[in-house]
């Protein structure tokens, strides 16, 4: 039986963990990435002009239930639906009166004035069947039922239209899909990519794709956890429909905390099925620039699970923000006895790991430092860290060139002071883009 001191330690350690894994705040612009606070290099002009906008269009697919309320709006919950949901979402730039004013707070100082963020209505588009899809046995194979499957083929023609007619009115066909992790609600997930997509740009269509967490309890973390293993199927759904696109070119992909867990169980088995049939997953899944920010993985089964088995070798390149700091990881290494991939040190990986990894020039490691808070959500709240991925996103430079000017240290790893990028940065052309296909 549980001694009561051992059930108050559990508590307090849940309790600090879920205080721990939220995005705070998640109603606001984030504060300018130092990137931009000269105003030099924002770059509205180039900014496609369907995207210059304070009520920005957001694309999302969503596994989660529904409520309907009286008058006639839906809600989503934090519990599970079997069947998917794709849409269309607003999201306001509030107490802000046009595109000019929202670029000039883009620039200003970390003390300016900040908008809000409001998700100001969203609206399903397509309904897809409950899965698992009805199936018989025919021929000595099971196979869809046939009506089952017509169903599900309009459902997804439906949906390539859809996205199809996104890509030509944003003018390009670059995805941004942002996962969300622990704890986040629907709101917020889209009010994230928001901040992530507007930082990075405006140069994709931003998509979000919103698993059931956000569950009640002292167990919540855990339930949320349950929640992200039953999405795995979903994501994958969304991205095979997502690279069948013909206008879709390329699909980055930006997951947090446990979505890096939702996000990478699923790219792996895509990545297998591809090379089973003996295709390059680059290619046939479009993958390109993957941002893993305080991911909450078990860092031996990353080992055995995706490094062993190269499944990173199938991006662009894939960057890992890690901060030995992080207070909520640290609680989550104690919990699972194990040591999470979001807080590594260079005494966590293998001698010579680190030099195998670099010399692979994919996989690369980015410290930050001087996170702030619990140190988990510094992907969005930490002017540095976003002002990377945001170069990331938009040049696809790899770090320490002049386009991103990290530094390497003994170990190996990039390090993100707090005052990253240098002053020299916004004299450069951030339109870079290089095809590593």
């Amino acid at each position: 039986m549980q001694k009561p001191a051992g059930r108050m330690l559990v508590r307090l350690l849940l309790a600090l963990l879920i205080a721990g894994c939220g995005v705070s705040p998640v109603d606001r612009l984030a504060k300018p990435p130092n990137l931009y606070s000269t105003g030099r290099n924002y770059q509205a002009e180039r900014v496609p002009e369907a995207q210059r906008t304070v009520a920005p269009r957001l694309l999302y697919v969503t596994n989660r239930s529904q409520r309907l309320n009286g008058d006639g709006s839906v809600t989503y919950l934090a519990e599970r639906s079997d069947s998917m949901g794709f849409g269309t979402a607003e999201v306001q730039f509030t107490r802000v009166a046009d595109w000019p004013e929202l670029v000039a707070l883009t620039h200003a100082g970390r003390g300016g004035r900040l908008p809000r963020l409001k998700v100001a209505g969203f609206r399903d588009g397509i309904r897809f069947s409950k899965t698992p899809l009805a199936a018989e046995r025919r021929g000595g194979r099971v196979v869809t039922e046939a009506q089952a499957e017509r169903d599900y083929a309009a459902h997804a023609a439906a949906f390539r239209k859809a996205v199809a007619a996104e890509v030509r009115r944003a003018g390009t066909g670059r995805i941004l899909l942002f996962v969300h992790g622990f704890n986040n609600d629907f709101d917020e997930a889209l009010t994230t990519l928001a901040n992530i997509w507007h930082y990075s740009g405006r140069r994709s269509v931003p998509m979000a794709f919103s698993w059931p967490a956000g569950n009640s309890g002292l167990f919540k973390y855990f339930r949320d956890r349950e929640a992200g293993d039953f999405s795995v199927f979903h994501l994958k759904e969304t991205l095979d429909l997502l690279a069948s696109v013909p206008e879709v070119e390329d699909i980055d992909i930006v997951a947090h905390s446990r979505g890096s867990d939702v996000a990478a169980t699923a790219l792996r088995e895509l990545v297998i099925r591809e090379r089973g049939r003996g295709k390059r997953p680059k290619v046939t899944l479009k993958t390109g620039t993957l941002v893993l920010a305080a991911p909450d993985l078990d860092v031996g089964i990353v080992r055995q699970r995706l490094m062993s088995e190269r499944v990173f070798a199938a991006f662009e390149q894939v960057n890992v923000y890690i901060n030995p700091d992080d207070q909520a990881l640290a609680i989550a290494s104690i919990l699972t006895q194990e040591a999470r991939f979001g807080r590594l040190d260079a005494s966590d990986f293998a001698p010579g790991e680190l030099a195998t990894l670099k010399k692979v020039g994919l996989v690369h490691f980015i410290r930050v430092e001087g996170a702030g808070g619990a140190g988990h959500s510094y992907f969005r709240d930490n002017p540095g860290a976003m002002s990377d991925i945001a170069l990331a996103l938009r040049t696809r430079a790899f770090p320490g060139g002049t386009l991103r000017p990290l530094e390497l240290d003994r170990d190996n790893i990039w390090t993100l002071h707090p005052d990253y990028p240098l002053e020299r940065l916004p004299d450069l052309d951030l339109d870079f883009v290089q095809d590593r296909r």
